[in-house]
């Protein structure tokens, strides 16, 4: 009879505890649920926020939580992970989507990449539970979020249909992209032959681009690997940057190139909004409504009825 008692009393614990892990709230008509668990990895959780608005249009955003290749939920540096923030695109009825990486160094940028799929994935296999439509989902991202965004929207698709993890077997694809000056060809930066794999403005971050980057060969083939440009193709889905010209530690040059590829590719768009004399950022650039507004707008304009690319 104990041993029954003891037994019930640690499942009820455990259930509790995991109930814990999440948190629920409601505020100003918006259901914000987290820490919501999209994977684990080297013993710890990988976890997103949702945010649902009352009214909802069905499609979603995945908003990428990243500065430097770092990532946090309460970073003072990075997009705060409030509804306040993501007003703008729940006031259109958007579900959004926070996601919080692996952080450099102990996770270089490949390994981000990852989980970006990762989370995607996981967004796609509960859609019905979210009420979003499995075919209608734009990324965002700044900066290192903004690399992420594309690495995503150039490399996303099927994954491995005979997957252990079903989640696995869903689509990383995108819909349509925005993002703020991101990084897109580490070997080409800013001029032809450019090597900034932890070098120049990136050498702050070298611990992004993992051990790779203390030898040339090594640089080449990790700049490769984590350029978008370099995966591109005429699936590409349509994207919007918005770029500084004064921007000394993302050159404009970077997203010009991946706009000038994408159309000799004959990709469906790649739109750059130039800001005159901004540099990289400018204060509270992601509450911007100029900008926020312009991101909000391409995807109205094209997650009406997107296929998954």
């Amino acid at each position: 009879m104990a041993r029954r008692i003891f037994a019930s009393l640690v499942i009820v614990t455990l259930v509790s505890l995991g109930a814990f892990c999440q948190s629920v709230r409601m505020r100003e008509n918006v259901k914000q649920t987290s820490d919501v668990i999209y994977g684990r990895k080297a013993g710890m959780a990988l976890t997103l926020d949702v945010f649902e608005p009352a009214k909802k249009n069905g499609a979603a955003i995945v908003y990428i939580v990243s500065g430097g290749w770092l990532s946090s939920h309460d970073d003072t540096t990075m997009v705060h992970v409030t509804p306040e923030v993501y007003k703008p695109f729940l006031d259109r009825g958007y579900t959004v989507f926070a996601v919080v990486h692996g952080s450099q160094p102990y996770f270089p940028i490949p390994d981000e990449v990852l989980d970006i799929h990762r989370a995607v994935r996981f967004i796609r296999y509960h859609a019905d539970q979210y009420g979003v439509d499995r075919n209608r989902f734009g990324i965002l991202g700044s900066s290192s979020g903004g690399q992420l965004a594309l690495m995503i929207a150039t490399q996303g698709g099927s994954g491995p249909a005979n997957a252990p993890d079903p989640i696995e077997r869903e689509s990383s694809a995108v819909q349509a992209v925005g993002c703020f000056f991101p990084p897109t060809d580490f070997l080409n930066w800013g001029a032809p032959g450019v090597d900034a794999v932890g070098r120049g403005p990136m050498s702050p971050l070298v611990g992004a681009f993992g051990t790779m980057a203390s030898t040339e060969p090594g640089r080449q083939v990790i700049g490769r690997q984590i350029s978008p440009i370099y995966f591109m193709s005429a699936k590409l889905p349509p994207v919007l940057i918005i770029h500084g010209d004064a921007d000394e530690v993302v050159p404009l040059q970077q997203s010009e190139s991946f706009a000038a590829k994408a159309k000799k590719l004959g990709a469906p768009e790649v739109k750059i909004i130039v800001r005159k004399g901004k540099g990289h950022g400018w204060p509270d650039y992601w509450r911007s409504k100029e900008d926020v507004d312009a991101f909000a707008d391409w995807l109205d304009l094209h997650l009406k009825n997107s296929p998954i690319r």
